[in-house]
């Protein structure tokens, strides 16, 4: 029997280009000692919103609520088969100046530069995210992405979710005729 887990996470930045991050408690049963984006599960209630629920883990995890952020937007959507569960991620991007005010026992909040990001012991599903993050910036679609193997080792398929044109029409907008 294959379950689905949804999560909604984001990524929170600063003025200065730090990233807000947790260091997972030891006792965690996902990722425990690794470092990750702030975010959680979605509640049944907002299966069909992962964007009320990134809100709610953010205020959760941080104490920060929506007014202290901006820019805070889908660019990512992430896809993996772990086991018998299929796990479908939703990382949210935004900004803010705000101090988390708040203490979980889900693990410590720290704020890393963005040169130091890659060097802390991170899921690799994540960690293949920050590279294309770092790599890449924001974009102006979200990004969909599927977790896979590639020469026995873990990949990801990366491609960017668009609407199609609609019908008759080229992706350069223009209707496709059959005059000459």
């Amino acid at each position: 029997m294959i379950r689905l887990r949804m999560i909604s996470a984001a990524l929170l930045f600063n003025s200065r280009g730090e990233l807000l991050m947790m260091k997972r408690s030891e006792r965690r049963t996902l990722s425990p000692g690794l470092w990750a984006a702030v975010g959680g599960h979605l509640e049944p209630h907002e299966l069909n919103d992962p964007y009320a629920a990134v809100l709610r883990e953010i205020e959760e995890e941080t104490g920060l609520r929506p007014t202290q952020m901006t820019g805070l937007r889908l660019q990512y959507i992430l896809l993996r088969l772990n086991g018998s569960e299929i796990r479908q991620q939703f990382f949210y991007v935004g900004h803010t100046d705000a101090e988390p005010c708040v203490q979980t026992d889900e693990g410590e909040l720290h704020w890393i530069g963005k040169e130091a990001i890659l060097d802390r012991p991170l899921p690799y599903i994540f960690r293949m995210l920050l590279e294309h993050y770092l790599r890449n910036g924001p974009a102006p679609d979200p990004w969909l992405a599927t977790a896979g193997r590639e020469d026995g080792g873990p990949a990801m398929y990366w491609t960017p979710l668009r609407d199609p044109p609609p019908p008759g029409v080229y992706e350069t907008g223009f209707p496709i005729t059959n005059e000459p």
